[in-house]
């Protein structure tokens, strides 16, 4: 008898959620923060240096120091920056600056004002100054812009004049900012740029508050020094180390393209879900729905900045979450397969993934873990939205696909109809527990994994000793992330030449050697420096490309010292994750499996790298983000796999090798529609991501896509196969029992 009140209900809920969606997802979207490479900004590294000996960069010193920032970063009218201490370091990420030169200026500049004699004597210094009393203001013959000034106590500043008076002929008033030990003034006064700011002859004593510095070229100059000073001074050296710059343009034409990658990734899952398991299908686009918003709810209550890499993560998630939807559809079809009635076959399928989906992205939550514990900016937010992702997956790939398609079932309008769920009537065959190890229904059923696991073991080899032999030629294209040095992305509306691009480096005594031209349109041109570049370089060359092309250039400058440490951390990080995961497996299956895993990982790894040697693809963080996901995604069919290996177990007394042969070869047959169509998912997410998206993550993308293909074809052909290998031998010393009775 149908039930149709579930079904009822079933439409409720589908009607409660589609109007949540809709009602609430505009007005979340448009309360997250975008991070700097969504809408243009840049982040910089000091190391906190102190501006005499004895002073120790203690805890307070650091905290005085970012409230100074974020009074001049108040100056700039930047709503949200995020300024963090990291050790004895300082973190400044503006994301929206306008003016990126005057912000890069404004933070690092010292603003200690002094006023001294031609010899570099101190008779004024800022501390002498009213707070806040710098303003601009004009000459009334010339209307030349001047800073005025306030002091505290007009009679010190009339005795400072009498002495200077008296130094005739070199009754000159020189006012410096941040002048540093061995600075000249005789020398500086030669230069057409000289360092003090102003250098009056006093021709009278000034009893007076009032002081004015002369000597801009504009008001915009005038104004930065009105903005330094009243910012005031910093208690400490702020020395730049990493600094990474995005203009506005390029962040929002790369929001644009990574929002259009994501609608057809997003698009291609759900239309495979749909062709591919019918009724369970439309139930895994409703709940990928709610899932996608779950993030973006969460998110945003955490007050989280999405960055490009976390919208690829957000992406990818929906790849990954779908898997936990295809676990179990796939186990409900061998459920229905066997025999059973749909209502069984829900039930039983429901309980026998479950384990298998936890242990999947426990792995994946490991390497996400690890990747947000050493990773920086961007690509902590990108292992945030991942963690995210696989909790959020949880309730509504778990939980929210087994209510939904359990009101279906309980209806039992399904009932005799598993056609409905991929099912052909032709494919069904009355099997009970005992018959567990039969495939002969299906349509793998004539391939033998194990018979040929020789050749794959080397065909891997060989692979990777060519692999060994690109990096032993070639080496690794280090991005400037690990080999230090500047890195110049200059962007156009239009196509660029090397050629002119080097003319105009040059210009500006930048001169480079090789620039290389890429984008779809070959509107991207990039070139590198092996020395970190002055701020006063790369404010010369903002200024320059955005009159030329009408945008800022991307700039990102990295010191040896932080390059040595990225490196460190990023091995650091490899190496961890593929602890936990041993320990992980061991724990849940046996060590052997875990090592077998642990081989298979570094199998994938490998060939990330390797392709990224020959192709010379240039390797950064998110490179190093790619890798790690891949570690912990890879092998989520491993253990799918050894799960069913498990399983299948205690249907058959292992005795030799030739029935361990059996129950691998045939778990990898029953599991091999789920590894293939798990996957496919996630790489219609990184196709989509490395085709249509923002060149700046093309690369992540493609790390990603090939490091599924070979996560893939290790699980099929090298995990299981080493375990055999392995516990084959095991099985020849000790006498004949079942190897997983104690698991």
């Amino acid at each position: 008898m149908v039930k149709r009140g579930r079904i009822v209900a079933f439409f409720l809920l589908v009607i409660m959620i589609a109007g949540t969606l809709g009602v609430t997802t505009k007005d979340i979207v448009q309360n997250i923060k975008l991070g700097l490479d969504l809408q243009g900004g840049f982040e910089v590294l000091y190391d906190v240096e102190p501006t005499s000996e004895g002073q120790e960069v203690d805890k307070d010193l650091l905290n005085n120091t970012v409230s100074a920032l974020r009074e001049r970063v108040d100056v700039l009218g930047v709503s949200e920056p995020n300024i963090q201490i990291e050790g004895k370091r300082i973190r400044v990420q503006l994301a929206g600056v306008k003016d990126q030169n005057k912000a890069r200026e404004l933070l690092s500049t010292q603003a200690e004002l002094t006023f001294r004699d031609v010899n570099g004597k101190v008779y004024l210094k800022g501390s002498d100054l009213k707070e806040g009393g710098a303003k601009v203001e004009f000459l009334q013959n010339s209307n030349q812009p001047i800073v005025s000034l306030q002091l505290k106590d007009g009679d010190k500043f009339g005795q400072v004049t009498k002495q200077i008076l008296e130094k005739k002929p070199n009754n000159r008033l020189v006012i410096w900012l941040d002048y540093e030990k061995g600075d000249s003034f005789q020398e500086e006064a030669k230069k057409e740029n000289p360092k003090y700011i102003s250098a009056p002859y006093v021709h009278k004593v000034i009893n007076s508050k009032q002081a004015t510095i002369d000597g801009m070229e504009n008001v915009e100059e005038a104004q930065n020094l009105v903005d330094l000073l009243n910012a005031g001074s910093l208690p400490v050296k702020l020395k730049e180390i990493y600094s990474t710059s995005v203009g506005a343009k390029f962040g929002q034409d790369s929001l644009e393209k990574t929002v259009v990658a994501g609608t057809v990734g997003i698009a291609l899952i759900f239309l495979f879900m749909l062709i591919f398991y019918r009724i369970p299908g439309i139930i895994a686009v409703i709940t990928l729905s709610a899932y996608i918003y779950l993030i973006l709810l969460v998110f945003d209550w955490m007050d989280g900045v999405l960055t490009l890499p976390g919208i690829a993560a957000l992406i990818l998630g929906v790849g990954m979450a779908v898997d936990a939807n295809i676990i179990t559809y796939e186990r409900i079809k061998e459920e229905l397969r066997s025999g059973k009635s749909v209502m069984s076959a829900f039930k039983a399928g429901n309980k026998r993934s479950l384990s298998t989906i936890l242990d999947a992205n426990i792995t994946t939550i490991l390497a996400a873990g690890v990747l947000f514990g050493f990773g920086t900016s961007s690509v902590k937010g990108f292992a945030l939205v991942l963690i995210i992702s696989i909790l959020a997956s949880f309730l509504t790939a778990v939980y929210g696909s087994r209510l939904l398609l359990g009101l279906w079932v309980n209806s039992r309008i399904l009932n005799k109809k598993p056609r409905l769920f991929g099912v052909k009537q032709e494919q069904i065959s009355d099997l009970d527990d005992t018959d567990r190890l039969d495939i002969s229904k299906s349509k793998f059923k004539n391939m033998d994994f194990v018979k040929h696991r020789k050749k794959f073991f080397t065909i891997s080899g060989v692979l990777i000793g060519l692999g060994v032999a690109s990096l032993l030629i070639f080496n690794l294209n280090l991005g400037i992330d690990f080999a230090s040095g500047s890195r110049i992305e200059i962007t156009s509306d239009q196509s660029l030449n090397d050629e002119k691009i080097k003319e105009q480096l040059k210009s500006i005594d930048l001169e480079s050697e090789e620039v290389i031209i890429s984008g779809d349109k070959n509107n991207i041109a990039v070139t590198r420096y092996v020395g970190v570049l002055e701020q006063q370089e790369i404010s010369k060359l903002k200024s320059f490309f955005k009159k030329e092309y009408g945008q800022e250039p991307n700039v990102s400058t990295v010191d040896p010292t932080v390059g040595r440490e990225l490196a460190k951390n990023a091995m650091y990080a490899i190496a961890i994750a593929s602890i936990g995961i041993i320990i992980y497996v061991t724990i849940r299956f046996e060590w052997l499996k875990a090592l077998a895993s642990i081989v298979a990982l570094l199998h994938d790894a490998f060939f990330i790298i390797a392709i990224f040697s020959l192709l010379q693809i240039e390797v950064n963080l998110p490179f190093i983000a790619a890798v790690l996901t891949i570690v912990g995604y890879s092998i989520n069919d491993t253990i799918v796999t050894f799960d069913r290996i498990r399983e299948n177990s205690k249907y058959m007394k292992i005795k030799t090798f030739a029935d361990l042969s059996k129950v691998v070869n045939v778990s990898l047959v029953q599991t091999l529609a789920r590894s293939i169509n798990t996957v496919l998912t996630v790489v219609f997410a990184a196709a989509a991501l490395m085709i249509f998206g923002s060149e700046a993550i093309r690369n992540f993308s493609f790390a990603l896509l090939i490091g599924l293909i070979a996560g893939t074809y290790s699980s099929l052909f090298i995990a299981s196969q080493v375990w055999l290998v392995w516990k084959g031998k095991q099985l020849n010393k000790k006498p004949a029992k079942s190897v997983e009775t104690t698991e």
